[in-house]
């Protein structure tokens, strides 16, 4: 009898705190999610309840809970629900999947005119389900402008883990003024401060871009694609510059990316201590084995190769860029497919700006194509992208104490990850930003 009484009494109890009212001015949801992937890498749940309080998750419950009193319901029975998607390489600045427009207006535009892409760049980007975004190349103050807009509320967006404009040697990738009439060459020299030349002036630039907003730091130790310079993807700076750069940034508390397509610019910043390789198209065993040891991440962006290949064939890129695109694009698939294979740490990643902003998803079809599982791919752009940012504890799972980024698709991208490409509910710190495929009012109540 008394175990009878103290089970009476224990629901007794529950049902009343269900019941009870939010306290004055605490916002509270209630999401009921039909399959809920609350944990990417591990096995989805049934039925369950999401309970949000203040743009945080407050609990997760089997089944659907009675909603308290005064408590907003999200009704997701008949869909697939999951964390928030994570993007590690996105160009808010950069205009997605029209590469000739931007050269034609690249003298004419203002950094002013290309917020506004910004502006619509990360909004669509949201809409696709990415709650989060690493961007690792923009306008430095406009950027710093656009995060901190999104988090008072003043735009849609996802939240933004900025890097300003990339490091680079002189006529290296991200050297602004690479291609140029003489002219203009001048005049676009004579005001960069991303480029470097030499340990001690990179160690500048690093801190200049810390100066102006950076969060993170990008550095390019290889040739790179889209840049309207003549020669390869080598690499293209040296031991001490890499190392200024890495140590320079980790002391000023950032984490660092490299952007790098040859491997011996791949394996030197593995070396110096890097934190991302983003793209790495030509990894070979050396490499591979770096990365494993090191526990560096890799970043394949698969897409952004396809989609270079895609526009040098369509006649719009310069022709100094036509046999880079190509080379990367023959040898990025099996390189990822080797390193997917080897058990590398893998966070997701698009390179969005150079393909269509909006059509990030699309990355994972390629990343089950070169052998990763659906499951896996799923797991690198929520757990394993939090953890490479240095921000599981606030994102990358719907866990008691997170931010409340929140995704639902129909039907289980575990059978088919093509799924990922039609998200049709999207949360962000608690507030609904798309739901039955329809972006929300918005400021929203």
């Amino acid at each position: 009898m008394r175990r009878v009484a103290a089970v009476t009494l224990a629901l007794l109890s529950t049902s009343l705190l269900a019941a009870q009212p939010a306290p004055t001015g605490e916002a509270v949801t209630f999401v009921y999610a039909g399959t809920l992937l609350a944990e990417p890498g591990k096995a989805p749940r049934g039925p369950s309840t999401i309970v949000i309080r203040n743009g945080k998750i407050a609990d997760v419950r089997d089944g659907y809970a009675e909603p308290q009193a005064g408590a907003k319901v999200v009704d997701l029975k008949d869909r697939f629900v999951m964390p928030g998607l994570i993007d590690l390489h996105v160009h808010f600045y950069g205009i997605g999947g029209d590469p000739l427009r931007a050269r034609l207006t690249g003298m004419t535009n203002d950094t002013t005119d290309d917020m506004m892409y910004a502006v619509s760049n990360a909004r669509v980007t949201l809409d696709a389900g990415f709650t989060t975004v690493r961007d690792l190349g923009g306008d430095p103050r406009g950027m710093r402008a656009l995060r901190e807009g999104i988090e008072r509320g003043d735009v849609e967006g996802p939240t933004i883990v900025n890097a300003g404009a990339p490091i680079s040697v002189s006529g290296g990738h991200g050297d602004p003024s690479n291609g140029l009439a003489e002219p203009y060459f001048s005049a676009v020299h004579e005001h960069q401060i991303n480029t470097c030349d030499g340990a001690d002036d990179c160690r500048r630039a690093v801190r200049q871009q810390v100066a102006l907003g950076a969060q993170v730091i990008k550095f390019m130790s290889t040739g790179g694609v889209l840049s309207n310079v003549s020669g390869g993807l080598g690499r293209s700076m040296t031991d001490e510059e890499i190392k200024a750069v890495i140590d320079t940034a980790h002391g000023l508390g950032r984490k660092v990316a490299t952007h790098s397509h040859h491997a011996a610019g791949t394996k030197a910043a593995i070396v110096a201590g890097v934190d991302t390789v983003d793209h790495g198209s030509f990894l070979d065993d050396e490499a591979i084995k770096l990365l494993k040891t090191h526990g560096t991440w890799l970043v394949p962006t698969m897409l952004a190769a396809n989609t270079a290949v895609s526009q040098a064939r369509a006649g719009a890129l310069p022709p100094a860029v036509i046999p880079k695109a190509e080379e990367a694009a023959a040898n990025a698939f099996n390189s990822h497919k080797k390193a997917f294979a080897a058990g590398v740490k893998v966070a997701f990643g698009t390179d969005s700006g150079v393909s269509k902003h909006g059509d990030n998803a699309k990355e994972f079809a390629l990343m089950v194509k070169a052998g990763m599982s659906p499951a896996g791919a799923l797991q690198a752009a929520t757990v394993n992208a939090a953890e490479a940012l240095g921000r599981s504890a606030a994102i990358g799972t719907i866990t008691p104490g997170k931010d409340a980024d929140i995704i639902a698709v129909a039907g289980s991208p575990l059978d088919d990850v093509t799924r990922m490409e039609n998200v049709d509910f999207v949360m962000r710190h608690g507030v609904v930003h798309k739901a039955g495929g329809k972006r929300q009012g918005f400021p929203a109540d």
